[in-house]
């Protein structure tokens, strides 16, 4: 078991540029692989943290890839949807989660190179929940809208309702929500094994 989680990390980031080069092909077969391999890689990425602890086989090549592997697979798919779908993925919010996201990761590295670790946040969690239920949501939807009728009028509508901007915005709201917590009131330690942001 040693190498399982490294392994499923490394498995994470090799799938990600396959999925988000899919998410540009316009048939029905391209999207369900995306969608099919985000949900994987979503998996893989509880399954990996699960094995290191319950196994107690966590290392420092897991701590450093598991978060590079999170962001990669998050903001790429964040960024993608962006050009695939300007008019529901406003730029300006994915680049807000963006500037989240990399200020906490970097904050992180600066406290781990003076021998401080940033413990994680109890409601890192929502943010977490929040940006994969919506992007699962919208991989769902761009493959139901190559489907068949009346499903493909369906996602028609859902697209040009709004209903997908607003649930960006909540999503933003949440992510700087539980960023802002790093910054105001951070939990320091001298030595913790927790690493997700």
């Amino acid at each position: 078991m040693k190498h399982v989680p490294n392994a499923l990390t490394i498995i994470r980031i090799v799938v990600t540029p396959i999925l988000l080069l899919l998410l540009f092909a316009d048939s029905l077969a391209a999207q369900a692989w995306a969608l099919g391999l985000f949900v994987f890689a979503s998996i893989s990425d509880w399954a990996d943290g699960k094995v290191a602890r319950r196994f107690g086989v966590g290392s420092r090549l897991g701590q450093f890839l598991d978060p590079i592997a999170d962001k990669v697979l998050v903001l790429g798919t964040f960024i993608t949807l962006v050009f695939v779908l300007p008019e529901d993925v406003a730029w300006w919010l994915v680049a807000i989660i963006a500037f989240r996201d990399l200020s906490v990761t970097v904050y992180r590295i600066i406290l781990k190179r003076s021998g401080r670790v940033l413990t994680t946040s109890r409601n890192a969690k929502w943010k977490t929940a929040a940006q994969l239920t919506f992007l699962i949501a919208v991989l769902v939807f761009l493959t139901a809208q190559r489907t068949f009728e009346p499903v493909v009028g369906w996602m028609e509508w859902l697209f040009a309702s709004g209903i997908l901007f607003w649930s960006l915005v909540v999503v933003t709201l949440v992510t700087v929500w539980t960023g802002a917590e790093y910054f105001i009131k951070p939990d320091i330690n001298a030595d913790t094994k927790e690493h997700a942001t």
